[in-house]
């Protein structure tokens, strides 16, 4: 599975299930993961809310924090895993400050995400999973975390259409979008098996798009 893959990134909007889909995935083929430590960031739960006034701080310890952790892993490679899977991309920095900062911050920002985006590793293929903004409310409400009650519709929205804008804008990278819907593809085995399919077969560099069925 996977055959000539060595970095593989799964993301998607806040409450997709990306993080269950790799530890998933991962456990099924012994590759290695790397998640997303975003609960260790001090100024999320402020940003959430206050965005206005802890945007910038949570954008920037996010981007120092993704580098140093995909530079560690990537270039510190495990000879028992020869496959590493992701639940994030370093391009995620840009999509979501690009929403929440102002226009004087953004620029300022990018100065930064540039400097370092030349030396961060590129991943072989890019899944993104896709799911109705109502569906991801519903799985964001389910799993209770306190400081995600005040995300809404507006801003799910804003932050899928940045993904979408950010696919077009770079064909250099081989891009799956995997519509899933409100199927779950971590508790039903026929479900799993078709997102596996989906994921394993060759891709062209630019973006593709697929459908996950119920069955086959």
């Amino acid at each position: 599975m996977f055959k000539g893959k060595d970095f593989i990134v799964v993301e998607g909007n806040i409450g997709s299930g990306k993080t269950s889909l790799v530890k998933k995935v991962a456990k099924l083929t012994d590759a290695r993961i790397i998640l997303e430590t975003f609960e260790d960031n001090p100024f999320l739960p402020k940003f959430y809310k206050d965005r206005e006034r802890y945007a910038f701080p949570v954008e920037l310890s996010f981007l120092a924090a993704r580098y140093r952790q995909l530079k560690k892993e990537i270039q510190h490679k495990d000879l028992f895993h020869q496959l590493t899977i992701a639940d994030y991309h370093f391009l995620k920095s840009l999509i979501f400050a690009r929403e929440t900062l102002t226009e004087d911050e953004f620029r300022l920002y990018r100065q930064l995400f540039d400097i370092i985006y030349e030396m961060a590793p590129v991943p072989d293929i890019y899944f993104y999973i896709h799911r109705p903004v109502d569906v991801l409310l519903k799985f964001i409400k389910k799993r209770g975390r306190e400081y995600e009650k005040t995300i809404d519709t507006q801003y799910l929205k804003n932050i899928q259409q940045r993904y979408f804008r950010f696919f077009k804008e770079h064909p250099e990278l081989k891009i799956v979008i995997i519509d899933v819907g409100d199927l779950d593809f971590i508790d039903n085995d026929d479900v799993f098996k078709n997102m596996l399919n989906i994921m394993d077969n060759e891709y062209p560099k630019g973006v593709s798009y697929r459908y996950l069925v119920q069955n086959e």
